[in-house]
């Protein structure tokens, strides 16, 4: 009988744990590598939980280009680049500029609802499996448009490219999105339903995913950081690690934002920038929902998780800085309020908010596949704002890989040599 292949998966956040599962499942001997400890935050944790199929459009839709260079100028807007003289940042939003076109979404749309359908079919069986450990909610999703103008401009953009795709989306006027939500009162023109989308309490994620990989033996180094690779003929020989050298037959990558940097040292190209967005968390909020919401004209998400009520938004492209700015909390407050207006100020008051980096790639898709120069190098990072959304279809995509299987998803426009 044959020795089973080993793997070691670099980064343990929810695209690596979610690969752990789907390549132990096959057998494989997984070591999962994470540079922070057991139960700490990750990008996905303070997310807003959405298992989105709605999300068909790429970051870099057509006309973002323009609406980004205005939005530049303002650290409260929506999507926010700090000025800065950085070569990486420039290449990333070169490569975003080229993308920005209707071609290119066109292209982009059916692979990301093939991704992110496959993902949502694949939660709700790691729900089975696990109990329902992190609250699967079958409930849909409400994108909310303050104005008629907006309501208009969603109904014959992101509706009709939603239903050409097989992904349903209604519009709805006020009355029809208030018998939805009679809970809460809400300032709208009107609203697209999604049926199909779902959420999970994204903190209860992570530890019935590790619970369940310790049961099928995979092993966990916590607090080991990747800083170097030893490659021999095109392939990857050894990572080296905080924890020493390790070796196996395969490597994963799957480090989020911190992707680019872990690979440096074997001279890849991997464009990515880290997306901050902020949460702000209700834990007794004045009503209950029962749909997760999205505030389009403010780009911030609204998500039902147990009795609380979680606040999410912003795409803030500055580096790895833990700086926090007051202004892009204040107008996610400012958003709620604005679309609900039951919401105070003291609503809010005294709640500490979360941040976190997303991985984003700058043609909104993200990169699943095997290194041409390292031929046991495999990438499955870069998802944006779909990392959770993602997870699981990532993770099988990368054991469909390894085990030499025909892909789920067609994997020619997530080729992670792309900009090589």
């Amino acid at each position: 009988m044959s020795k089973p292949r080993s793997v070691i998966i670099c980064g343990g956040g929810i695209v690596g744990l979610s690969t752990a599962y789907y390549l132990a499942r096959e057998g494989f001997k997984v070591t999962l590598l994470e540079r922070n400890a057991e139960g700490a935050d990750s990008c996905a944790h303070g997310s807003a939980g959405y298992i989105s199929p709605s999300h068909v459009i790429p970051l870099c839709a057509p006309g973002m280009v323009w609406k980004g260079l205005k939005w530049m100028m303002s650290s409260r807007s929506p999507f926010y680049i700090k000025p800065r003289l950085d070569t990486d940042l420039i290449r990333w939003g070169l490569i975003f500029a080229r993308h920005c076109n209707p071609s290119y979404m066109r292209q982009a749309a059916p692979v990301l609802r093939d991704l992110c359908l496959g993902g949502r079919k694949l939660y709700v069986e790691l729900a089975d499996i696990t109990g329902n450990a992190f609250e699967l909610k079958t409930e849909g999703l409400l994108d909310l448009c303050k104005s008629q103008e907006a309501l208009d401009h969603e109904a014959h953009g992101h509706v009709a490219l939603a239903n050409s795709l097989g992904v349903e989306a209604r519009v709805l006027d006020a009355k029809q999105t208030a018998a939805l939500e009679p809970g809460v009162r809400m300032d709208i023109a009107g609203s697209v339903y999604f049926p199909i989308d779902a959420h999970i309490t994204p903190r209860k994620f992570a530890p019935a995913i590790t619970a369940l990989l310790k049961d099928m033996g995979v092993k966990f180094h916590w607090n080991t950081s990747v800083y170097g690779w030893r490659s021999e003929g095109g392939r990857i020989a050894g990572v080296q690690t905080t924890a020493g050298d390790l070796v196996a037959d395969e490597y994963v990558l799957t480090g989020g934002s911190w992707s680019p940097s872990m690979v440096a040292g074997l001279g890849i190209r991997l464009p990515m920038q880290p997306g901050k967005g902020y949460n702000l968390t209700l834990e007794k909020p004045r009503f209950k929902l029962t749909k997760s919401m999205i505030l389009t004209e403010r780009r911030v998400a609204i998500t039902p998780i147990g009795e609380r009520l979680s606040f999410g938004g912003t795409m803030e492209l500055s580096g790895h800085s833990d700086n926090v700015r007051p202004e892009r909390i204040e107008q996610i407050i400012a958003a709620a309020k604005f679309y609900l207006p039951e919401f105070t100020d003291q609503d809010f008051a005294g709640i500490k908010p979360w941040f976190g980096y997303r991985p984003v790639s700058p043609d909104g898709l993200p990169y699943i596949g095997r290194f041409g120069r390292h031929q046991n190098l495999t990438a499955a990072c870069g998802h944006a704002m779909l990392g959770l959304t993602m997870a699981p279809i990532s993770g099988l995509l990368v054991s469909e890989i390894l085990t030499g299987r025909q892909p789920s998803v067609d994997l020619a426009m997530l080729n992670p040599d792309r900009y090589a």
